[in-house]
């Protein structure tokens, strides 16, 4: 930028350095591709050298001709093969001579006048045999200021040069159209109709093309040798025209500053793209997530539903015998019965039979499928989470995998993450032991009973339920001890009725209170237990869920922004 700036310019230079700048640390902090980070810090560096303007084509569309054109003077071989290998670099010298530049660039210079405010670089052609010549080509143009692109009149527009404009585009280079070798047509109107293809197809095929123009290469030369006649016929002229005003002092620092905002621009599409399949993808994890606590809270709202039905079975069957029982008072006290309570032994088999009955034996069923049925959903809920995760993985790979990810990128470390959860969780299912788990909630059942306080260390269900129903006969035996036969009258049978019933119906209530609220206790444990372990279990992708957001929204927002300064310099400068 060795240009005299007016403040406008200087102030728009400085923004446009602090933008690129923050970018370039950006992309160096966010897992940008190599060769593109390179690109935007290789065309921040030449903020500061000549306007580089860049010739390409392919071999057989006369593009060294064309420069020795528009030089004036004969410094680049031409030929019907390839004659351009590397990179040549055209720079003002007080001499003519070739030197070796970095990364196999070369240096050529002459003392051309154009070449005092700019340097032309000569590139190997976009279909040469040796493919590395292509490979030279692509990489040099994000660092290219403008683009004369070279086509020949006899093979315009052809497919390599459809797909060589392609990658120009993308780095949102501005570029002319130069179509070569009109002196070969036969007519004015086979130039015009080539013009009219080519302009139609680059205007579809990248859009904004700055000019188009026709010329003939070898008529310039043989003008500027010495034969004026074929200076016209050259069309030449407003080709130069074109290059002289376009890249007079304000055009080139135009111009220098479009080149690396194009690339800076490329660049943050690039990345908003890939951050916005990134945020798509852990939206589809989110979801995931969002399924399995939804899944765990439906499930938690049916076992509690289940788990009081089945409870209320069991104290169905216990108030069932309170009734039984009542019914057995009722039936035995009254002065018809009195001969039958003084039998006590018969009178003990007869409340066994219709009273206690099978009650202990159902209860202790429901207690066993109860246990089995805890047992059984705890395992389908592992099976589902198991699944969901396995579903997510696949659906992954398929959608957006493809080859293997890089270490360090999201893919890298979300497709590790979850395929460590996944063989968690098919570990968990595959080693889960019914009969153990069974076992063990079985033994917790157990103890809940102990915990009643009604019986003693491995002491069943069915063991406490006859041991209360024992007690309750031997209290109900025991009102008539110590008292006359002629005692049992109006008022004292009726009293040690109800007596019997209370004591009765409050042993069985006690039972049955403390029962249910123990059961239900090691329920709530139970469902705790299962509950933490899928919460532990996907809590580390939950975290890399979240913390990846979080990170990816705000470095969408700091491209965003730089995206909206680089498209409002653009802008200005355009």
């Amino acid at each position: 930028m060795d240009t005299i700036l007016t403040k406008a310019q200087e102030a728009i230079l400085k923004q446009t350095r602090d933008t690129l700048g923050r970018l370039r640390d950006a992309l160096a902090t966010g897992g940008d591709k190599p060769e593109g980070h390179a690109a935007l810090v290789e065309s921040i560096r030449q903020l500061d050298e000549l306007f580089l303007l860049v010739i390409a084509g392919e071999f057989n569309s006369g593009k060294s001709a064309f420069i020795n054109a528009l030089l004036g003077q004969k410094l680049q071989p031409e030929g019907v093969t390839p004659t351009t290998d590397q990179i040549y670099l055209l720079r003002y010298g007080e001499a003519e001579q070739r030197l070796p530049g970095e990364n196999g660039v070369w240096i050529q210079t002459a003392p051309v006048d154009l070449l005092s405010k700019l340097t032309v670089v000569d590139t190997p052609g976009t279909n040469a045999i040796v493919r590395e010549h292509e490979a030279l080509t692509s990489q040099f143009i994000p660092r290219s200021d403008l683009v004369l692109f070279v086509t020949s009149a006899d093979r315009p527009f052809t497919e390599s040069e459809r797909a060589f404009l392609e990658q120009i585009r993308d780095w949102g280079k501005k570029i002319v159209l130069v179509i070569n070798k009109i002196d070969i047509l036969s007519s004015e109107s086979d130039v015009e109709q080539v013009i009219s293809f080519v302009t139609s197809s680059a205007a579809a095929l990248i859009g904004d093309v700055a000019a188009v123009f026709p010329v003939s290469a070898r008529l310039a030369q043989a003008a500027k040798g010495g034969q004026p006649e074929k200076w016209s016929p050259s069309r030449f002229e407003p080709l130069e025209t074109y290059i002289r005003d376009t890249l007079d002092d304000e055009g080139r620092f135009r111009l220098k500053l479009l080149n690396p905002l194009g690339v800076g621009g490329k660049l943050v599409r690039e990345q908003l793209t890939d951050l916005n399949e990134d945020l798509a993808t852990l939206a589809e994890d989110s979801k995931l997530l969002e399924d399995i606590r939804g899944q765990t809270m439906y499930y938690d709202e049916d076992m509690q539903r289940n788990f009081k039905a089945r409870i209320a079975e069991i104290d169905g069957l216990l108030l069932g015998m309170e009734k039984r029982g009542n019914a057995f008072f009722d039936d035995r006290l009254r002065f018809g019965r009195i001969p039958d309570l003084l039998r006590s032994r018969q009178m003990e088999q007869d409340f066994q039979a219709e009273v206690v009955a099978d009650t202990p034996r159902q209860i202790e069923d429901r207690v066993n499928e109860l246990v089995d049925w805890m047992v059984q959903q705890d395992l389908r809920q592992w099976t589902a989470v198991a699944d969901h995760l396995s579903r997510q993985r696949d659906l992954y790979r398929g959608r957006i995998l493809g080859d293997t990810p890089r270490e360090g990128t999201l893919a890298w470390d979300r497709q590790r993450l979850i395929d460590s959860i996944g063989r968690s969780t098919r570990q968990a299912v595959d080693s889960y032991d019914q009969a153990h788990e069974a076992a063990e909630l079985a033994a917790a059942a157990r103890q809940a009973v102990v915990n009643t306080g009604l019986a003693g260390v491995g002491a069943g269900i069915g063991v406490v339920i006859a041991a209360v129903a024992h007690g309750a006969l031997f209290d109900f035996t025991g009102i008539f001890a110590g008292v006359a036969f002629a005692a049992l009258g109006l008022v004292v049978l009726p009293a040690r009725k109800r007596k019997a019933k209370g004591d009765f119906t409050a042993k069985l209530e006690d039972l049955r209170t403390r029962l249910v609220s123990n059961l239900e206790q090691q329920f709530e444990r139970e469902m705790r237990r299962s509950t933490q372990r899928i919460e532990d279990t996907v809590a580390p992708f939950d975290r890399f869920v979240r913390s990846e957001r979080d990170r990816l929204t705000s470095r969408q927002q700091v491209l965003q922004g730089l995206s909206a300064t680089i498209s409002d310099l653009t802008r200005q400068l355009s």
